[in-house]
Order: C-alpha cells, then sequence, then structure tokens
C-alpha cells in the first residue's frame, strides 16, 4: 500500500486549510524578518513615506496611492514602520487569495492550492516586499484585476465589471505600468471570440470609463504641473530598438527569480525517477479553453510586454517591481500538468517546500549578521536609525530651541533621520529641489533644519549642492553612529551642519538701509 506524506494528504483533504496555513505562514514570517534584522528601513522606504508625508497628488515617483497608503499604516502604527511592514505582507496575502480564488474557478480547490505553493518558491514574493512601495501595492490590485476581468469575461458576472473599474483606477492610482496591463486587456478582448462578444456591450466601455475617472485628479496634476509633456517624449523608434538589446537581460532575471518554484517542479516531476509505487495524484477540473488561454496568456504577456516595454525606455528592473508581473506564473505551471498532478518524491517535495518557505529569511538574517565581519558588506539596513533621529533633533532643539522642520540632504541618510526624528521633518533635496517640491530653500532658511550629507572626503566638507544653498553653512565635526552588527566594518560618520532660524529681528536687521 503506498504510504503519502502528511503535506500531500493535507493538500487533498483541506486544501483551503493549507492555503491559509501556507500563505500567513509566509507573511507571519517576513514580517518578523524586518523587525528582527532591520535596524532601519530597506531600499526607498524612507524615501516613499517622506513623499506619502506631503499628501500630494503625484511626485517624480509615479501616482500618489502608494505612498498615501504607506503614511496611513505608518500613522496608524503610532510612527512605526512596523505598520508598514503590516500592510505590505497585507498586499501579498490579497494577492495570494487573489490567485488562489481564479484558480479556483478554473481549476479547482486543489490545484489552486498548489499554484499558491508553487508562489512561494518565487524570491519576488517574499524577500523584497517589506520594501513597500507602488511594486508591491500593485500586486494585490493586479490579481484582483486578473480575477474580476475572468468573473466578468469567463462566468459572465456584469457587476463584476464595475469592480474591475474600480481596481483598474486604484492601479492607475499606483503606478504607469498600469498601461502595460491595460493593453494586454484589450488585446485579449479583441482576440478571442468571448472578449469581441462582451466588447459588443456596454460593461468594458463603462469599466474603462470609471477606471479613467478615478485615475482623473493625478492625470489633471501631471497637466498642471507639465508632466505630461515630460512622459510624452519617449525615445525615437531607433533609439527604443537600440535599448532592446537588454531585453534578455530583463527576462533572465525574471527567470532567476523562479528558482525556488523551478526546484519543487522539478522534484515533483517524474524525471529521472525510477519505478516504484504510483505516486498520489491531486485533481482538479477540466480546463475550459478559455481558461488555458486567459492563465497562460496574461501568465506569459505580462513580463513579456513589460519587460520589452521597460528594455526599450531605458528603465531597470528589480525583484520587487517583477512581482506584479509573475502573478499567474505558478498557475500556468499548474495548467501546463494537466488535470490530474502526480507528485513524484513527495517527502522531499515537503522538505523542500519548508526550505523554500524558511531558506531566504534566515539566509537573510545570516548575511546581516555575519557580512559586517567580512569588511566588505555595509547593508543599508544597518544604519541606526532611531539613534540618529533621536541625536539630530535633540542637537537642533538645544541649539534653536525649535522643534526641527527639515532635513536638507540627498543621501539615504537624510530620509532615515527624517523618518525617525520625533518632530517627522520635511526633506529638502539641495541637488535636484524639483523632487521635493513641498519646502524651498527659503523656508528652510525661515526655519532652520539640520544638513545631513555621506562623507565624501576626510575633511567632511558639504556637497557643492548644499552650499550653493547654503553659502553660511558651517560643517560641524562629523558624527559616528556605532552600527547593530559593527564585526569589521566602520561606525557609520554622517557630515551635518544646521542651519539655524531666520528670526524676525535677524530679517528686521537686513532690511535696514545703510547709512
Amino acid at each position: 500500500m503506498p504510504i503519502v506524506s502528511l503535506i500531500v494528504e493535507a493538500l487533498r483533504a483541506y486544501p483551503v486549510a493549507v492555503f491559509w496555513i501556507a500563505t500567513l505562514a509566509q507573511a507571519l514570517i517576513w514580517l518578523a524578518a524586518p523587525a528582527l534584522f532591520y535596524d532601519s528601513p530597506p531600499g526607498d522606504l524612507p524615501q516613499t513615506l517622506a513623499i506619502g508625508r506631503e499628501w500630494q497628488l503625484g511626485s517624480w515617483n509615479g501616482p500618489p496611492l502608494a505612498f498615501w497608503l504607506a503614511e496611513i499604516a505608518f500613522r496608524a502604527a503610532g510612527g512605526r514602520v512596523f505598520g508598514v511592514y503590516v500592510f505590505a505582507q497585507v498586499c501579498v496575502v490579497t494577492a495570494y487569495w487573489a490567485v488562489f480564488t481564479l484558480g479556483r474557478a478554473v481549476v479547482g480547490t486543489q490545484h489552486a492550492t498548489l499554484a499558491v505553493l508553487l508562489m512561494t518558491g518565487i524570491i519576488a514574493f517574499s524577500m523584497p516586499t517589506p520594501e513597500f512601495g507602488p511594486a508591491v501595492l500593485a500586486m494585490p490590485l493586479t490579481a484582483v484585476a486578473l480575477l474580476l476581468l475572468w468573473r466578468g469575461l469567463g462566468e459572465e458576472r456584469r457587476n463584476a465589471w464595475i469592480g474591475l473599474g474600480v481596481v483598474l483606477g486604484l492601479l492607475l492610482l499606483t503606478t504607469y505600468w498600469a498601461l502595460v496591463l491595460f493593453a494586454l486587456i484589450a488585446l485579449f478582448l479583441l482576440a478571442t471570440g468571448e472578449g469581441r462578444d462582451a466588447l459588443r456591450r456596454m460593461d468594458p466601455a463603462a469599466s474603462l470609463a470609471l477606471a479613467l475617472l478615478i485615475a482623473l485628479p493625478h492625470w489633471a496634476w501631471m497637466h498642471q504641473n507639465g508632466m505630461l509633456d515630460a512622459a510624452a517624449s519617449v525615445p525615437a523608434a531607433r533609439e527604443a530598438l537600440a535599448r532592446l538589446a537588454a531585453w534578455p537581460v530583463l527576462l533572465l532575471g525574471i527567470a532567476a527569480l523562479h528558482g525556488g518554484m523551478l526546484a519543487l517542479v522539478a522534484l515533483a516531476s517524474g524525471w529521472r525517477r525510477s519505478p516504484s509505487a504510483p505516486p498520489p495524484q491531486v485533481e482538479g477540473f477540466d480546463r475550459k479553453p478559455l481558461a488555458r488561454r486567459f492563465v497562460l496568456f496574461f501568465a506569459i504577456a505580462l513580463p513579456l510586454a513589460a519587460t520589452a516595454v521597460a528594455a526599450a525606455l531605458g528603465a531597470g528592473g528589480t525583484a520587487v517591481w517583477a512581482a506584479p508581473l509573475v502573478l499567474l506564473s505558478g498557475l500556468a505551471v499548474v495548467f501546463a500538468a494537466g488535470p490530474r498532478i502526480l507528485i513524484h518524491r513527495q517527502h522531499i517535495v515537503g522538505g523542500a517546500w519548508l526550505a523554500v518557505l524558511a531558506l531566504p529569511p534566515l539566509l537573510l538574517g545570516s548575511a546581516l549578521l555575519i557580512g559586517p565581519w567580512t569588511g566588505t558588506f555595509e547593508p543599508e539596513t544597518d544604519q541606526p536609525a532611531a539613534a540618529m533621529g533621536q541625536f539630530f533633533t535633540e542637537t537642533f532643539h538645544r541649539r534653536t530651541g525649535r522643534p526641527l522642520g527639515a532635513v536638507v540632504g540627498d543621501a539615504r541618510a537624510a530620509y532615515v533621520v527624517a523618518l525617525a526624528s520625533p518632530d517627522r521633518p520635511r526633506v529638502f533635496s539641495p541637488a535636484n529641489p524639483a523632487r521635493t517640491p513641498w519646502i524651498s530653500a527659503d523656508d528652510v532658511r525661515r526655519s532652520g533644519a539640520v544638513v545631513i550629507w555621506s562623507l565624501a572626503d576626510a575633511t567632511g566638507r558639504p556637497p557643492p549642492a548644499v552650499l550653493a544653498h547654503f553659502p553660511d553653512l558651517v560643517a560641524e565635526v562629523p558624527h559616528s553612529f556605532p552600527r547593530g552588527a559593527t564585526g569589521l566594518a566602520p561606525a557609520l560618520r554622517i557630515g551635518w551642519g544646521v542651519v539655524r532660524p531666520q528670526t524676525e529681528i535677524q530679517k528686521s536687521y537686513r532690511m535696514m538701509p545703510v547709512q
């Protein structure tokens, strides 16, 4: 009698419970990892919160929704970045739920659970997610949009088109890459008989109109600030074709993110498997032709189209950027495997899945703890954010008797200090003031600020961009902050100075005529 592993038996008997246990386990792991190992927020998250603090309808970094929600999560957690980490994992869980729900409709509950378990092996859904931003928010919005598109097209639920319009509108308020999804949806509707039938009704048109209406305030803001003209300046055809040489590199990067999933598929397949007892099988639905075309089209076309556009525009790709593009990879593998999936090496596959789940955070923690002892690795998350924010805030209080209203600087440390300061100051970019339109150099002079820069030389001299705006700035003795994991890495040294606020007496004195 063949022995069935506990994981496979649970998958066949309680697929919904397996889905939720696996999904929530991954979310808890990547909620605990940054809380345990990060002394400062990862990547561009400090910059994201600096933009979100201003509640503008847009910025140089794109549409506003992700920045607003990051700020809401930050404030809801009492001014702690942990709230943003929680919201990031809510986005991941929602994306998994949408893929699972779509899978239940087209391949059955057991196969849908298999698809989500395979998604655990795609690194884009795990390690980069604490760095919340537009790409992380685009994950659940894209997944829900595809679910609603299937319900409207494949199940002929007319109310799903209204929901699709709302979600696509929110996606347009999140990232400009939503336009790629818009184009692919239009292409799929035109290329399939069911899609052309749907286009004869008003539902898709109403959905599109609703999406554009939701995104209208941001596009009006872009027009008011002259950004539509800049967005229209796409590269010439010859230049775009030359840039397409980078397309295979981006595609290889997308494929590399699937390493864990491909390992699970290889182990579960019958490749190089000697004959023995028949392996357990997991049953699913017979595939409808439209469902097969739907899943395979968006699983393949999304990464192909987005990477081609990115290459033509000269944009780079990151792991977290790729997450919305590979949402249907697991479901596509399940479709390719057929309605009856045999799981070979079931005990090894179960252990491999647990390894795929636990190994990335263990490697991350090991790198952050051991890396500094090599003397060659200084992680940005090792910056002591709390100590930096406290030192510069208290120093400004003592010297001026005022709250810290602004931090001047282009280095990442300036955004970290602004985030960690109890006064939650604004950030002013001296090198590119257009990126911080909410505050000007004159505002900084009136309210005062702490100026922070990376030390380019031993003298600690401020950068030219800083001196251009504040020529009278006196550089203080660079301050050193011990890192969380010191090792062989030197302490973090920050160059700094204080712009004292203008008093009414000073302003009156400057206005007095010379005798």
